[in-house]
């Protein structure tokens, strides 16, 4: 008989609050305000909790009464391959790595194929704060005796193709909320070496909040000349 007590999971009202989900909430605040919905007082005095939260619990509590908070989110699953001519066969971006170490990373503008090699070295290719003037990207990576790491944003599909002779490839699958969001494919081989993509929690790809933000201004500008 085992007599071992399991601890049982933390209800999801109970789990610590991110930044993905202090953005989620301040987002539907913020229509809320553009569609009259909070005054402006309400507004700020919400968004000042949201910014104190500690859990899930207390962020939904911000928008409990909004409709926002009763919809469904639906998950648009991305193709697992890009549109067939949607990317060129050169690439926009070449990082590479022999016997040293690259890397892309802060604000910078992802082109449509970015090519990395990592020989005997490494390479980071970081899209937690890049400018997506695509909606589809491909990273090809090969990697020998090295490592090439790629990060995105939350808020963007991630997927992969590929594998590893004597090493790893290793792709965590990520479905975005938005149906226009960008889709990053890494693909892939690596020998003796090892490839991986993975979301950076608590980065929200910044073109996506500025197409939001630009509607929801819009919204308010209408709604003052009325």
């Amino acid at each position: 008989m085992d007599l071992q007590k399991q601890t049982a999971p933390a209800p999801a009202a109970e789990l610590r609050a991110s930044d993905a989900d202090r953005d989620r909430i301040a987002d539907i605040l913020r229509d809320a305000l553009a569609e009259g919905r909070l005054t402006a007082d309400e507004h700020a005095e919400r968004v000042e909790g949201v910014l104190g939260a500690k859990t899930v619990g207390e962020l939904e509590a911000f928008i409990r009464d909004l409709p926002a908070a009763h919809a469904r989110r639906v998950t648009v699953s991305a193709p697992s391959r890009p549109t067939a001519g949607a990317i060129p066969v050169d690439p926009d971006d070449n990082v590479v790595a022999v016997f040293s170490s690259a890397v892309r990373k802060g604000r910078w503008r992802a082109g449509r194929r970015i090519h990395a090699y990592a020989v005997f070295g490494s390479v980071e290719i970081d899209l937690s704060e890049a400018l997506f003037e695509y909606q589809q990207v491909v990273i090809k990576a090969i990697s020998v005796f090295g490592s090439v790491e790629v990060r995105v944003p939350e808020n963007v599909s991630l997927r992969g193709t590929g594998g590893g002779v004597l090493g790893s490839f290793e792709v965590d699958t990520l479905d975005a909320a938005e149906p226009d969001a960008p889709v990053v494919y890494l693909d892939g081989w690596a020998v003796l070496g090892s490839i991986e993509g993975r979301p950076r929690r608590g980065r929200l790809v910044a073109d996506i909040l500025d197409r939001v933000n630009r509607k929801v201004d819009r919204t308010l500008h209408r709604h003052l000349e009325r």
